[in-house]
């Protein structure tokens, strides 16, 4: 089912009245998946947003790496991670065979490498944890890194083999979900939705940036960390998420460096370092392209690249693969990742009857999508908000719920 439009509601076009059973604010690949996943389930679905795919999920590295995180995560939220990443194979298979669209899908595992003793000592902790979920690492000395690894510098000390972590290409991705979402009716409006709709104490609907005014029976909220700063939410409604900005660097073999159309890739598979206790990934992609990532920091809504992120990136990178000083950059991007006071995402009915929440993913978006499209399509399509995301509603943060 398509949604109905009385007037236009398109690119370049006058502004109208839009009707559907779903609207989802919020173009990201959360969004993105959300419309798709319930366009499936035979709801008419719009989604606006002017610009899909070009915020937090554009500059997004887009690992899939639940192990590789638990340190940072509670049991409940590794859980969702490993559930995510095992649907993600049928996941993309749907997808592109769908579409025709490759979404840089790779399964070549996570090395994470220590360039110290001390850094040695944090992986060791960090093995210890995963374990404790179930998740057994692979304990590697620095010899047997390089092996894995050719190209890491000699600096490497050990590290940590965790061979199911996958990654993905979040731009070819969202282009992916956009183009899914089409062929299954939902309805792109290209404008920010201003201003939220209620009618006796339930969201009905809400107004875009070009007067368009849609009508709808349910709202998805998955605009990212300015989920809470859409006009007409009810504070009670408004999920607790802020921004929490990362830079990241996009690399490429310079064209000296291209044989015969084959770039040399500088390492098979996402490397994870810790130098000198400062993070570090590298990500590679099948072109040849290596994403550089990410510093964390809360700075609100500035997406200001700065030099010193630039140069702290590079430093701690070249520690762990010295290839990199031959690569072009050509590419530096500050996004905002929508944070939670815990750090998991907000998932399922708010406050407000009629709109339910999908956003505050913070590092996760990516890994989250399907899982995260899954759940949601299902409460939308009959009201039954599967276990899984039990521990992840909003009801969380009021006294009642931590109780």
């Amino acid at each position: 089912m398509n949604a109905r439009s009385a007037g236009s509601a398109g690119e370049g076009q006058a502004a109208g009245q839009v009707t559907a059973d779903v609207l989802v604010i919020g173009g990201g690949v959360i969004g993105l998946a959300v419309a798709w996943r319930a366009a499936q389930r035979g709801l008419s679905v719009a989604l606006a947003d002017p610009q899909p795919g070009r915020g937090a999920s554009r500059a997004a590295a887009g690992m899939l790496t639940p192990v590789a995180e638990a340190a940072y995560a509670e049991r409940e939220l590794f859980e969702l991670g490993m559930a995510s990443l095992r649907s993600y194979p049928g996941f993309v298979a749907e997808l592109e065979d769908l579409t025709g669209l490759e979404v840089g899908f790779r399964q070549d595992g996570t090395l994470a490498v220590a360039f110290s003793a001390d850094d040695m000592a944090m992986l060791d902790e960090h093995a210890l944890l995963r374990e404790s979920f179930g998740a057994p690492v692979e304990r590697l000395t620095g010899r047997e890194c390089r092996r894995a690894e050719p190209l890491l510098g000699p600096g490497i000390t050990g590290g940590l083999l965790t061979a199911d972590d996958a990654s993905v290409d979040p731009r070819l991705l969202a282009e992916a979900l956009l183009a899914a979402g089409a062929k299954a009716g939902v309805a792109h409006l290209p404008h920010l939705a201003v201003f939220l709709r209620t009618r006796g104490g339930r969201a009905c609907g809400a107004e875009l940036a070009d007067g368009t005014v849609v009508s709808c029976g349910q709202v998805v909220l998955a605009g990212g960390w300015a989920s809470a700063s859409l006009a007409g939410l009810p504070p009670e409604a408004a999920p607790p998420v802020r921004p929490v900005k990362g830079q990241v660097l996009r690399l490429r073999p310079a064209p000296a460096m291209r044989i015969a159309g084959q770039p040399p890739a500088l390492i098979g598979r996402t490397v994870r370092g810790l130098v000198h206790g400062s993070p570090v990934y590298l990500v590679p992609r099948e072109d040849g392209e290596l994403v550089v990532g990410a510093t964390q920091e809360e700075m609100g809504e500035d997406t200001t690249v700065t030099a010193g992120a630039v140069w702290q990136l590079l430093r701690d990178a070249r520690a762990l693969v010295p290839g990199i000083t031959e690569l072009e950059l050509t590419e530096a991007i500050a996004g905002l990742r929508p944070g939670t006071p815990d750090n998991a995402p907000v998932l399922g009915p708010s406050a407000l009857p009629g709109m339910a929440l999908a956003t505050g993913h913070f590092r996760g978006g990516v890994l989250l999508t399907p899982v995260t499209a899954d759940l949601i399509a299902q409460f939308l399509h009959d009201g039954k908000l599967p276990p899984a995301a039990a521990a992840f509603t909003a009801d969380r943060f009021t006294p009642r719920g931590r109780a």
